[in-house]
């Protein structure tokens, strides 16, 4: 009995410890995620606790479940829009990416570690993917602010490798104990894996949603039904050989993508519980490790981490976003947000587990990578994505709105605002016809609705309304901010009608005008240029000028563009590397003057003849 109040007390203090330590370490900007490893390893053997902790099997099972509900709640979260834009690159990304950098990875482990090429690409398959509940949280929780493709695209891709990588660790294992590889057998297991996580997803997410909508069970029930379900989802989907993983973050996409009864709660329930999660696994692989074996990896092992970050990703991200329209600042920015996190470090349990002789080696090597990738890139996010100019310039001032989500399928929130005093309402702007007020509150009165009007600044409103006018209430009850310089380099210097065409455009600003272009109007236009759907600040060429999609409705439709009369030029891009094949060309001839470079051309053409 006292060792088990001994075992409770010692988890339930770390626990405290890693919640206080992380509301300090935010106001420094460290990422919480290494924070909670710390507090693993500070209550560790070589650490000030002391606690011997040698227990893989029980670590790796937990850290499992953990996962499976970070996944799902980062499906859950994750709207179905984002992959008219992000799907394909992400899927490239989750696949393709994670194949190369496990080569490029493996190939650097052979040379540095000595190791043999099986177990050798094993390091490069344990440390390839992404971790969701890195990106997540330094995405989502950071307040970083970019384009919605780029932002999709990673988490998606985030939430989707990790059965490349699982694959190819557990391929790669099997491999080390018969002593060869097999490609068919590898490839075979590979669409079991994918087909069967995606199936096993869509089936789960139905089963919740219908069991949440249909049985009309108490609120309190809902929350442990949608847990059950995604634990059963992802246990019987890996039972059955496809990946539980990905099944359980189709679960999550599916059910957050329909009218889900009680979805307000149901989402506050699950982000607590990724909190707990990624609290929970982070510090029991911190106190598994040892880091006093880590000195004799610890160069090597650094080594790796920076090819990594500074070569195997960036060439994968690049190689996987050809196809793609990202801009060079965007692949620079999607190559930089590869972190590596309690997944990596999970899959180098799989060694240990199959009793591989250098699985502690391999371990040790995956825990410094994770370790220098959350202090080098966790900590940059912000930065690198304000250096590359990609942070997305707020449309409106700040907003304080309370949603409270009303019981059956009505469709409709009760919401409270807190007029802003710079709102357009506070001005005398009257709410439109839609927007009547069931209860204003003001100087803590209740005040009669028709005594309210006009809504001052401060009053307390509330009104029952669908949750797609939210967004046109925020944009009247918030705070509105001035332009400044990042609101005119992103959404451009002059506004102009999507109905004008483009012939108009160029008459009125003397641009150069491509005579299949003339008479489309400037919303065909880029539905023409952007086939598979554009987002806000996608831009378009047009001689000296560009134009950029600077509103759209809820439908996705533009109603409004920008004229950046002073655009970006190329010599802007921050990292030439990352720039199109044909844009890397045009950068030489530059540099080393045309003339120069098509005679160099014209001996090499000789030289081969």
């Amino acid at each position: 009995m006292e060792e088990t109040s001994t075992i409770i007390l010692i988890g339930s203090s770390l626990l405290i410890a890693s919640i206080l330590t992380s509301v300090v370490a935010l106001r420094f900007g460290t990422p919480l995620l290494l924070i909670f490893l710390g507090v693993g390893l500070a209550a560790g053997q070589d650490g000030i606790g002391g606690i011997w902790f040698n227990d893989a099997p029980g670590t790796f099972l937990i850290g499992s479940v953990a996962l499976a509900v970070i996944l799902f709640e980062s499906g859950f979260d994750t709207r179905i829009q984002s992959y008219r834009t992000a799907a394909w690159p992400a899927l490239t990304l989750a696949t393709f990416g994670v194949a190369i950098t496990t080569g490029v990875i493996g190939v650097a482990a052979h040379v540095l570690l000595a190791l043999p090429w099986i177990e050798a690409l094993l390091i490069g398959a344990v440390v390839s993917s992404t971790d969701a509940a890195a990106v997540f949280l330094l995405l989502r929780v950071g307040g970083i602010t970019i384009r919605d493709r780029v932002r999709s695209t990673l988490e998606i891709e985030s939430g989707s490798n990790d059965p490349m990588a699982i694959l190819l660790t557990i391929v790669l294992v099997e491999a080390a104990h018969m002593g060869h590889f097999d490609p068919a057998h590898a490839a075979l297991e590979f669409l079991w894996e994918m087909g069967g996580g995606i199936l096993g997803g869509l089936v789960g997410g139905v089963l919740l949603v219908t069991l949440i909508n249909g049985a009309k069970l108490e609120s309190g029930l809902n929350l442990v039904v949608s847990l059950a379900i995604a634990l059963f989802v992802f246990a019987g989907t890996a039972a059955l050989g496809g990946s539980g993983f990905l099944a359980a973050y189709v679960a999550g996409l599916v059910a957050g993508n329909v009218h889900l009864q009680g979805s307000q709660n149901l989402r506050r329930f699950h982000s607590g519980l990724t909190w707990l999660s990624q609290i929970v696994m982070f510090v029991m692989l911190g106190l598994l490790a040892t880091p006093s074996d880590f000195r004799a990896i610890a160069i090597p092992a650094g080594t790796l981490a920076f090819l990594l970050i500074l070569v195997a990703r960036p060439l994968a991200v690049w190689l996987c976003l050809l196809p793609f329209r990202f801009t060079a600042n965007e692949t620079t920015f999607v190559g930089w947000v590869g972190l590596r996190g309690a997944v990596s470090m999970l899959l180098a349990l799989v060694p240990i587990l199959g009793e591989l002789p250098n699985g502690q080696i391999i371990f040790n090597t995956a825990f410094i990578v994770v370790i220098v990738s959350l202090l080098v890139q966790g900590w940059t996010i912000g930065p690198m994505a304000r250096w590359l100019r990609l942070i997305v310039p707020p449309r409106t001032g700040p907003v304080e709105r309370v949603e409270l989500e009303l019981p059956g399928d009505i469709g409709h929130e009760l919401v409270a605002y807190t007029v802003h005093p710079k709102s357009a309402v506070a001005r005398g702007q009257p709410l439109p016809r839609w927007a009547r007020p069931s209860l204003v509150v003001r100087d803590e009165r209740v005040v009669p609705l028709h005594k309210a009007r006009p809504i001052r600044s401060g009053d307390r409103v509330y009104m029952f309304m669908a949750p797609s006018r939210l967004p046109l209430l925020d944009k009247l009850m918030g705070g509105t901010r001035p332009l400044d310089q990042s609101d005119r380099e992103f959404y451009g210097d002059l506004v102009l009608s999507p109905d004008a065409t483009v012939e108009q455009i160029a008459e009125m600003y003397g641009l150069p005008l491509a005579l299949q272009n003339a008479s489309r109007t400037l919303r065909a236009l880029f539905h023409h240029e952007f086939p598979k759907g554009f987002e806000l600040g996608d831009r378009v060429r047009m001689g000296s000028v560009e134009l950029i999609v600077r509103d759209l409705d809820e439908d996705g439709e533009i109603t409004s563009v920008g004229l950046d009369l002073d655009p970006p030029t190329p010599n802007q891009t921050r990292l030439p590397l990352l720039l199109r094949p044909g844009q890397i060309r045009e950068r030489i001839e530059t540099w080393w003057g045309r003339t120069a470079f098509r005679r160099w051309q014209e001996r090499q053409r000789r030289g081969r003849s």
